[in-house]
């Protein structure tokens, strides 16, 4: 054992099923961003444990998946890496940021309603998206 304490070993696990097109993609730049949001790095690439350092070759070692999101980004890894950067560079469409972190922080699903239609039909049940908390109780 270890004996390290910390939010990495503490926190909950959070997780969301992804839709592949084109939440995936987005997904991958909300977490590479997310230690340039918590201003603890200025670029995603100075980040030490960023997938973002080995999708622009920056490493040697190279233990990322290519999904097909990101092998449609370009014909030769150059060219993918280069639209990768441009589109973790580019502006982030309204309501992607909170999509993506409500349906962490829920543990639901990351897509449109087509896939969470897709979704129930596989698992038989209802997925609904509540607010947080318990439901408010109507008066008597």
């Amino acid at each position: 054992m270890e004996r390290r304490s910390g939010t990495l070993w503490e926190s909950r696990y959070k997780s969301s099923p992804v839709q592949a097109d084109p939440y995936l993609l987005a997904c991958c730049r909300y977490i590479e961003l997310n230690p340039v949001r918590a201003t603890m790095v200025a670029a995603p690439d100075a980040y030490p444990w960023s997938s973002y350092r080995m999708r622009m070759g920056q490493l040697a070692e190279d233990w990322l998946d290519r999904d097909p999101c990101y092998l449609d980004l370009g014909t030769s890894e150059a060219a993918r890496q280069t639209r990768y950067a441009q589109f973790v560079q580019e502006a982030i469409p309204a309501g992607e940021w909170e999509l993506i972190q409500e349906a962490l922080q829920r543990g639901q699903l990351t897509g449109g309603n087509r896939f969470v239609d897709e979704v129930e039909g596989i698992i038989g049940r209802r997925i609904e998206h509540r607010p947080p908390g318990r439901p408010v109780k109507e008066p008597a």
